[in-house]
Formats: structure tokens, C-alpha cells, sequence
């Protein structure tokens, strides 16, 4: 038999037309169902076994571990799961990605499905020119199946009949009598051919199409499948990196479940195969460890992918917050992330669906709101500070934060450029462009906050002090901003358009009359000459600028509801 590199590039070729299907179908499920599918994950997480199910749902829809532990990962690095919640998600999409391998054993070798597959694109085609972006949605969900069941057939006339080549057999029986040693091997196989073609669920097709042929016993091809279960965490990994703590303990769970699943798997192997043999025997009459019969190895495969994985939830499901703390120790806490400048929740790799994405930009924007808020309460500090050492510390902090407001102004806006260029609803466009006004108010509250510090600054340098009357009124005003704040953040924390404004507009009606009320009392009082012109123009400085962060706040509550 020869197998030259034409055959190859057609086996290569085959393999990408199936992951390409794939992945086509899987992007249009998500497009499909993208927002129901993080009200899924955010709702049904909160116990561990409704995590597990969850994650078996996703993964049954998008056909994809890989897909739906990217989509946790992503989760878990906005803030919307925690650690201990993706644990379980993660659990539920070992065992949905298990569904690939029945469809492909029930189907993609008893039915004929490729010849289906060209009239299924015939539906599936006209709706990708419908103005609707559902339907263009579906219609990507439609070709995709089709594609991947074409790619599916086009790998199993890739693959070489080795059934009358037996000399091929022998060459692999080589390796299959060494023991632990070639049981090791297999895994290993296993976890490269996942780390090469990117997805656990091509991985086992080609290995259910390989066994089919015959080109691998059944014991080889279940040892590469605990060895796809390692590296379909890389996938995770991979697009952890450039998220944040969380997100990469969330990846690193990932791995700690499905590396010890695959440990004690190796233990008993050889008895787990013999009772997966005994049930196909009692059921079906075949033993998939006949080496002159093959056609049952893809439904003993299917069943040894399956079985596995529910044990090991079931062995593991307990342990959950025992996984979630050795991940938090592999992979421990940067410090305060509210003192560094690089983005905490969004990153450039992570940009699943604009849903998603959205989802990330307003945890950032979160984030963003308590730190100017944050930045405020050092200005107030810095007016009652007489400490020279102490006053020199909160400056260079006030400085500091100005540059982080600056630079998270850029960076948010930046991805959420980036998201806009995306297809997008009415709705969405809406939400990114009030998320874009919010971002441009806060870093202005960032900058008339450091301008307040440094009139300040310039009154102590000349020595000018504030009466007590004038420390009471900047108390009053100070307090109506603080308020302001508190009301600001909850209604971020509310979302897009579920906020009743009413309390912010007596908020900012609330500061408008302290300010009034100021200035009539300062000029009333200048005109009795009760304290210094220097004095008063630094105090009517710092009540107008608490009036302007009071207009920035009110224009965010505005932007949360949707009306600016």
C-alpha cells in the first residue's frame, strides 16, 4: 500500500473541511442563542449540579467542550461566574462533548447524511441573504451541520483502507504491547492530535474514523481519547492567557479535572476496557477487542468516552471547592488590581460574541466608577490632611489615578471600537455607544478631581487656611457627591436600561442647590470681609468643581438608562 503526500494533504484537508463545519455551526448557535446562553450560565450556576447540567447543555448545542470552556473562561473574566461556579460548568462540558462522538458512531456511519448534506445547504443558503440577522444566524447553523457531516465523509475516504493491509496493523501492534508504556504513549498521541487540529471533538472523529477503517485497535483509540481530554484544556489555556487571575484559574481547573480523571483512568484501564467489552458483548454480541471486526469499536468508543467522563464528575463533583483552591494556588492573586493600569476584566484575545463582550466592557466600566469615586475620597482627605509627608503621599496617589482614569478611557473605548465592528443589533449599538459616554464622564470626573488637588496643593503652599465655615460648607457639598456616587454605582451594577432615575435626578438637583446656597453664603460673607479674598477663591473653586463632577455623574446615570 502507498500513501503518498497527496494523501496526506487529503487527509489534512478533510480533517480542516470538519473543523471548519464545525466550527461554522458552532459561531451560528452562539450568534443563535448568544444572550440566552449567558442568561443560562449566570443563573444556573449557583449549585454545583445545576453548573454540571448547564455545562452538558451548552456543550450539546454548540457541539464543542473547547467552545463552551472558552465561553466560561470568558464568564469567570468578566465577574459573571465565580471560580468555584466554572468548576462545575466545566464538569457538565466534558460530558456534552460526548455527544459528538454518538452522533458520529449512531449517524456518520449508519446514515448517510453526506447525501443530505448538499440539499440541507440548498435551505440553508437563502437565508444568509436575509436582512434579518437571526435568520443569517440560522443559516449558518444549517450549512455548518451540513459542512461538518460533508468533512466527516471526506475524512473517511481520506483514510486508507487498511483492512487488506494487515502490515500496518502489525507496525501499530508494536506498540500496543508495552504495557503502561504504550498506554502512555497513546495518551500522548491523543493529547498532541488535540493540541494540533484545536478542538476535542475533530480529534475523536478522527479517531472514531480511524478505528472504523481499521487502522487502530479499540485499546489504542481509547487510550487517545483520555489523552484528547488533556488536550482540550489547552484551548482553555490558551485563551486564558491574556485574561485576568480569575480567568486563568478557571483554565487551570479545567486541567486539574481532566488530568485527574485521566490518572486514576490509567490505574484501571485495562479492567475498565474489559467491562466495556462484557457490555458490548451482553448488548450487542460483538467485542469491539475482535480485532477481525470493527464495526463495533465506534459505539464501545463512544461508550468508554462517555462513561468516563460521567464517573469522573461523579467522583469529582464533591471536590469542586478543593479544585477551585489548588487552581487559586497555582495561579495566586497579583495583589490590588484597582492599582494597576492594565485592564482587569477585558482582554485582546477574548471577544466570543458581542453579547459577551458588552457583558465585559460593563464590569470594566464597574470598576471604572469606584475608582473615580475612590479618587474623590482622596480629595477630600487631602483638605483635611496637615501632615506635609502624609499630603505629598495622597498627591502622588491622586496622580497616579489620574493616569490609570486616562489610560482606561483609551483602552475601554478601544474594545469597545473593536465590538462595534461586529454585526450588531439596534439595541447593542445603543448600549456601546452610552457605554462610550460613561467611559468619556468618568475619566473627566478623573481630571477635575486631580485639578481640585492641585488648588489645593497651591492653597497650602501659600498659606492660605480655610474658615470653619468654609470647611463645613465643602463637608456638605462633598457629602451630596458622595451620595451621587453611591447611587451612580448602583445603577451600573442595575444595567442598561433597568434603572429608575429619579433618585439620581434628586441627587444631582440636591447638589445644584448646596451650590447655590454656597456661593450666597461666600459672597454674603466676603462682602462682610469674615475671611480672606485668597481664601474665598480657592473655596468657590472647589464647591464649582464638586458641582461639575455632580453634572458627570448625572450624565452617566443618563447613559445607563439609555437616555444619552
Amino acid at each position: 500500500m502507498s500513501f503518498s503526500l497527496l494523501n496526506f494533504l487529503e487527509l489534512l484537508g478533510a480533517l480542516g473541511f470538519f473543523i471548519y463545519g464545525m466550527k461554522v455551526m458552532s459561531e451560528g448557535i452562539q450568534k443563535v442563542a448568544g444572550s440566552k446562553m449567558r442568561s443560562i450560565l449566570s443563573v444556573m450556576t449557583s449549585n454545583r449540579f445545576l453548573g454540571v447540567f448547564t455545562g452538558f447543555l451548552i456543550t450539546g448545542l454548540l457541539q464543542s467542550s473547547s467552545a463552551t470552556t472558552v465561553m466560561v473562561v470568558s464568564f469567570v473574566n468578566a465577574g459573571l461566574l465565580t471560580l468555584v461556579e466554572s468548576v462545575g460548568v466545566v464538569m457538565g462540558a466534558n460530558i456534552g462533548t460526548t455527544i459528538t462522538a454518538w452522533l458520529i458512531s449512531i449517524f456518520g456511519f449508519k446514515v448517510k447524511i453526506a447525501a443530505v448534506a448538499l440539499p440541507i445547504i440548498a435551505i440553508g443558503f437563502p437565508l444568509m441573504f436575509s436582512n434579518r440577522g437571526n435568520l443569517k444566524s440560522w443559516a449558518e447553523v444549517i450549512i455548518g451541520f451540513a459542512l461538518l457531516f460533508l468533512g466527516l465523509n471526506a475524512l473517511k475516504e481520506s483514510v486508507p483502507d487498511l483492512r487488506q493491509n494487515p502490515e500496518i496493523l502489525e507496525f501499530l501492534s508494536g506498540y500496543a504491547n508495552m504495557g503502561m508504556l504504550s498506554l502512555l504513549t497513546f495518551i500522548a498521541v491523543g493529547t498532541i492530535l488535540t493540541l494540533v487540529v484545536q478542538s476535542s471533538s475533530a480529534a475523536m472523529a478522527l479517531t472514531l474514523v480511524m478505528c472504523n477503517e481499521g487502522w487502530i485497535p479499540f485499546e489504542m483509540a481509547a487510550a487517545m481519547v483520555l489523552g484528547e481530554n488533556i488536550g482540550t484544556t489547552i484551548t482553555a489555556n490558551l485563551a486564558a492567557m491574556i485574561g485576568n487571575v480569575h480567568a486563568k484559574r478557571a483554565a487551570r481547573a479545567h486541567f486539574i479535572f481532566n488530568v485527574f480523571g485521566v490518572v486514576w483512568m490509567f490505574f484501571i484501564f485495562r479492567f475498565f476496557l474489559s467491562g466495556i467489552d462484557s457490555f458490548m458483548l451482553s448488548n450487542y454480541g460483538v467485542s469491539p477487542l475482535n480485532r477481525d471486526d470493527f464495526t463495533s469499536i465506534p459505539i464501545a468508543l463512544s461508550l468508554f468516552h462517555t462513561s468516563f467522563n460521567i464517573i469522573n464528575v461523579l467522583l469529582l463533583i464533591g471536590f469542586t471547592p478543593i479544585i477551585a483552591k489548588v487552581a487559586e494556588r497555582m495561579v495566586p492573586s497579583r495583589g490590588d488590581v484597582d492599582e494597576e493600569t492594565k485592564l482587569e476584566y477585558i482582554g485582546g484575545g477574548i471577544l466570543a460574541t458581542p453579547e459577551l463582550s458588552i457583558l465585559e466592557a460593563k464590569k470594566e466600566i464597574k470598576k471604572f466608577g469606584k475608582i473615580a469615586d475612590r479618587m474623590f475620597g482622596f480629595v477630600g482627605e487631602l483638605i483635611e490632611n496637615k501632615d506635609r509627608k502624609t499630603f505629598e503621599e495622597a498627591m502622588n496617589r491622586i496622580q497616579k489615578y489620574e493616569d490609570i482614569t486616562d489610560k482606561m478611557e483609551i483602552e475601554i473605548a478601544d474594545y469597545l471600537t473593536r465590538v462595534a465592528q461586529g454585526e450588531l443589533s439596534e439595541e447593542l449599538s445603543v448600549r456601546i455607544r452610552s457605554m462610550i459616554s460613561m467611559i468619556n464622564d468618568l475619566e473627566r470626573i478623573g481630571d477635575i478631581c486631580y485639578q481640585m488637588s492641585k488648588s489645593i496643593e497651591r492653597k497650602n503652599d501659600q498659606n492660605v487656611t480655610f474658615s470653619s465655615a468654609q470647611n463645613e460648607g465643602l463637608s456638605r457639598i462633598f457629602k451630596n457627591i458622595n451620595d451621587a456616587f453611591e447611587t451612580m454605582t448602583n445603577n451600573i451594577n442595575e444595567g442598561f436600561g433597568q434603572v429608575n432615575i429619579r433618585q439620581a435626578e434628586l441627587n444631582e438637583l440636591t447638589i445644584n442647590e448646596t451650590r447655590d446656597k454656597l456661593r450666597s453664603e461666600h459672597l454674603m460673607r466676603v462682602s462682610k470681609s469674615e475671611h480672606s479674598f485668597e481664601s474665598g477663591l480657592f473655596y468657590s473653586d472647589l464647591f464649582m468643581s464638586c458641582e461639575k463632577i455632580g453634572d458627570h455623574i448625572f450624565n452617566i446615570n443618563e447613559a445607563v438608562v439609555g437616555l444619552k
